[in-house]
Protein backbone atom coordinates (compact mmCIF):
# COMPACT_ATOMS: atom_id res chain seq x y z
CA UNK A 1 0.00 0.00 0.00
CA UNK A 2 2.82 2.41 0.83
CA UNK A 3 4.34 1.82 -2.60
CA UNK A 4 1.04 2.80 -4.28
CA UNK A 5 0.89 6.01 -2.24
CA UNK A 6 4.42 6.97 -3.26
CA UNK A 7 3.52 6.55 -6.93
CA UNK A 8 0.44 8.76 -6.72
CA UNK A 9 2.20 11.49 -4.72
CA UNK A 10 5.29 11.73 -6.88
CA UNK A 11 5.52 14.76 -9.17
CA UNK A 12 8.01 15.62 -11.84
CA UNK A 13 10.46 18.28 -10.78
CA UNK A 14 11.62 20.65 -13.47
CA UNK A 15 14.83 22.51 -12.69
CA UNK A 16 14.54 26.28 -12.93
CA UNK A 17 16.67 28.52 -15.11
CA UNK A 18 17.67 30.76 -12.21
CA UNK A 19 15.19 33.42 -13.34
CA UNK A 20 11.64 32.79 -12.18
CA UNK A 21 10.32 35.42 -14.60
CA UNK A 22 11.81 33.54 -17.56
CA UNK A 23 10.50 30.25 -16.18
CA UNK A 24 7.00 31.76 -16.06
CA UNK A 25 7.32 32.98 -19.64
CA UNK A 26 6.97 36.66 -18.74
CA UNK A 27 8.20 39.42 -21.04
CA UNK A 28 11.54 41.07 -20.23
CA UNK A 29 12.55 38.52 -17.59
CA UNK A 30 16.11 39.85 -17.19
CA UNK A 31 14.84 43.37 -16.52
CA UNK A 32 12.24 42.11 -14.03
CA UNK A 33 14.83 40.07 -12.15
CA UNK A 34 17.26 42.99 -12.11
CA UNK A 35 14.59 45.31 -10.71
CA UNK A 36 13.69 42.84 -7.96
CA UNK A 37 17.31 42.35 -6.95
CA UNK A 38 17.86 46.12 -6.79
CA UNK A 39 14.63 46.56 -4.79
CA UNK A 40 15.75 43.85 -2.37
CA UNK A 41 18.86 45.89 -1.65
CA UNK A 42 16.90 49.14 -1.32
CA UNK A 43 14.49 47.52 1.12
CA UNK A 44 17.34 45.86 3.02
CA UNK A 45 19.07 49.24 3.52
CA UNK A 46 15.83 50.95 4.57
CA UNK A 47 15.15 48.21 7.11
CA UNK A 48 18.75 47.98 8.38
CA UNK A 49 18.96 51.74 8.85
CA UNK A 50 15.49 51.85 10.48
CA UNK A 51 14.30 54.46 7.99
CA UNK A 52 10.57 55.14 8.13
CA UNK A 53 8.52 55.18 4.93
CA UNK A 54 8.05 58.94 5.30
CA UNK A 55 11.78 59.52 5.72
CA UNK A 56 12.59 57.16 2.84
CA UNK A 57 10.13 58.99 0.59
CA UNK A 58 11.78 62.31 1.41
CA UNK A 59 15.29 60.91 0.94
CA UNK A 60 14.41 59.28 -2.40
CA UNK A 61 12.29 62.27 -3.47
CA UNK A 62 9.18 60.20 -4.13
CA UNK A 63 5.78 60.08 -2.47
CA UNK A 64 4.73 57.57 0.19
CA UNK A 65 2.56 55.46 -2.15
CA UNK A 66 5.64 54.88 -4.35
CA UNK A 67 7.62 53.80 -1.27
CA UNK A 68 4.81 51.40 -0.46
CA UNK A 69 4.91 50.02 -4.02
CA UNK A 70 8.68 49.61 -3.73
CA UNK A 71 8.48 47.76 -0.42
CA UNK A 72 5.84 45.45 -1.90
CA UNK A 73 7.93 44.86 -5.05
CA UNK A 74 5.38 46.46 -7.37
CA UNK A 75 8.11 47.70 -9.67
CA UNK A 76 6.41 48.43 -13.01
CA UNK A 77 6.60 52.18 -12.35
CA UNK A 78 10.35 52.12 -11.71
CA UNK A 79 13.21 51.87 -14.22
CA UNK A 80 16.44 50.05 -13.45
CA UNK A 81 18.23 53.40 -13.60
CA UNK A 82 15.85 54.96 -11.08
CA UNK A 83 16.31 52.03 -8.68
CA UNK A 84 20.09 52.41 -8.96
CA UNK A 85 19.72 56.13 -8.18
CA UNK A 86 17.69 55.20 -5.08
CA UNK A 87 20.56 53.00 -3.93
CA UNK A 88 23.07 55.82 -4.28
CA UNK A 89 20.71 58.17 -2.42
CA UNK A 90 20.70 55.60 0.39
CA UNK A 91 24.51 55.67 0.52
CA UNK A 92 25.27 52.56 -1.53
CA UNK A 93 27.73 52.40 -4.39
CA UNK A 94 26.43 50.79 -7.58
CA UNK A 95 28.98 49.16 -9.83
CA UNK A 96 28.26 48.00 -13.38
CA UNK A 97 30.73 45.70 -15.10
CA UNK A 98 30.48 44.29 -18.59
CA UNK A 99 32.08 40.96 -19.53
CA UNK A 100 32.09 38.95 -22.71
CA UNK A 101 29.70 36.03 -22.31
CA UNK A 102 31.02 32.48 -22.71
CA UNK A 103 30.49 31.10 -26.22
CA UNK A 104 28.56 28.21 -24.69
CA UNK A 105 25.80 30.51 -23.44
CA UNK A 106 23.36 32.57 -25.48
CA UNK A 107 22.18 35.25 -24.99
CA UNK A 108 24.11 37.42 -22.54
CA UNK A 109 22.55 37.95 -19.13
CA UNK A 110 22.25 40.60 -16.46
CA UNK A 111 23.39 39.83 -12.94
CA UNK A 112 22.97 41.95 -9.80
CA UNK A 113 25.19 41.00 -6.88
CA UNK A 114 25.15 42.66 -3.49
CA UNK A 115 28.52 42.97 -1.78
Amino acid sequence: MRCDMEKTNSKAITPGSGNVFADLGLRNPEEKQTKVRLAVEINRIIEAEHISQASAAKLLQINQPKISALTHYKLDGFSVERLMNFLTALGADVQISVHKRPKSRRPGKIHVRAA
